[in-house]
């Protein structure tokens, strides 16, 4: 079971899935140039659901179709700093589809 955290540092912010750097994954989608972000709905954000979703799913095409879900529903409410593991996501993404 992977495990992804987020923190904010004296260094800036850092995003990490089992310890190593989450790649921000613009390669599918570039929705930013600032970077990662958390706590509020928006591009940066946006770009950290996409990140997380393609390394969880493994398939950059569902994690383009539910990123926006995701940060809206999950992202976006993260405290400062935050951990999910791969079950979390799964529950967040069970929740999301039975409300849609």
């Amino acid at each position: 079971m992977k495990r992804y955290v987020g923190r904010r540092t004296i260094d800036g912010i850092q995003v990490t899935v089992d310890g190593e750097p989450l790649a921000e994954r613009t390669d599918i989608a570039a929705l930013t140039k600032t970077g990662f972000e958390w706590t509020y709905e928006g591009a940066s954000p946006a770009q950290l659901a996409l990140a997380i979703l393609a390394d969880h799913f493994g398939n950059d095409t569902k994690a383009l179709e539910m990123h926006e879900a995701f940060m809206r529903a999950v992202v976006a409410n993260f405290g400062n700093d935050w951990e999910m593991s791969s079950d979390d996501i799964d529950s967040a993404l069970a929740a999301i589809s039975s409300e849609g």
